[in-house]
């Protein structure tokens, strides 16, 4: 009896000192060692890859953004901001349905056939849109210029990036109400088009926001 008391006690002293030891090694000094790394080598992306405008943050790089106009009344849906380059299309967000005592953004996908009709009736009416506000005096918008990222959401809808295609689709649009020279606003898309990482991965793109950023600056210091 004294025999099985004392193993008892002795493997619950062993199991005690693991849980204690691996509580320190994999609750503290993991977490603290990943920290110090990702901090010192890469605090950037570490730090949510922010984007600083006049000594401020103003959003991620890896998250997108709407450049929308006040919602006017009885509007459902806000109007974009036509002097910005525009982000592609976010049909895939939600709200939060759960927990209403705050007010979440939910990132995700249509889950749209190609064959849903749901699915190609936005499709036609951002293509429309796109073909309208990007079409000015001289220089009307072919509809099958329009590239497949300015009609349609990203798996997340909070993609950051646009194709220099869409980019360069809206440059006259966006130097006409900026009243800067369409070569300027060119310069400036590419100035602002990164190229397949690595060489060969992926597509070029631009990423939306800091474009807006440069081109702020570019329209109030003209």
């Amino acid at each position: 009896m004294n025999n099985s008391v004392a193993n008892s006690a002795r493997l619950l002293w062993a199991g005690l000192r693991a849980l204690l030891v691996l509580t320190v090694v994999c609750g503290v000094l993991y977490p603290l060692a990943v920290t110090g790394v990702a901090q010192g080598v890469f605090p950037h992306q570490a730090n949510g890859s922010e984007i600083t405008a006049n000594g401020r943050v103003v959003g991620s790089e890896l998250i997108g953004q709407r450049y929308d106009l006040p919602l006017k009344k009885g509007q459902q849906t806000a109007a974009p901001d036509l002097k910005w380059f525009q982000p592609r299309p976010s049909n895939g967000l939600g709200t939060n349905s759960v927990n209403t005592q705050y007010k979440l953004l939910v990132s995700g996908a249509t889950n749209r056939s190609g064959d849903n009709k749901e699915l190609i009736d936005w499709v036609k009416s951002a293509k429309a849109a796109v073909v309208k506000d990007n079409s000015v005096p001289g220089h009307p918008v072919n509809p099958s210029a329009v590239p497949p990222d300015a009609v349609t959401s990203s798996g997340s809808g909070l993609d950051p990036d646009i194709s220099p295609a869409y980019a360069q689709l809206q440059v006259r649009r966006v130097a006409e109400r900026n009243h800067l020279a369409v070569g300027r606003v060119e310069k400036l898309v590419a100035e602002h088009t990164d190229g397949r990482l690595l060489g060969f991965a992926g597509e070029p793109r631009v990423n939306v926001l800091q474009l807006n950023i440069a081109l702020g600056q570019l329209a109030h210091g003209r």
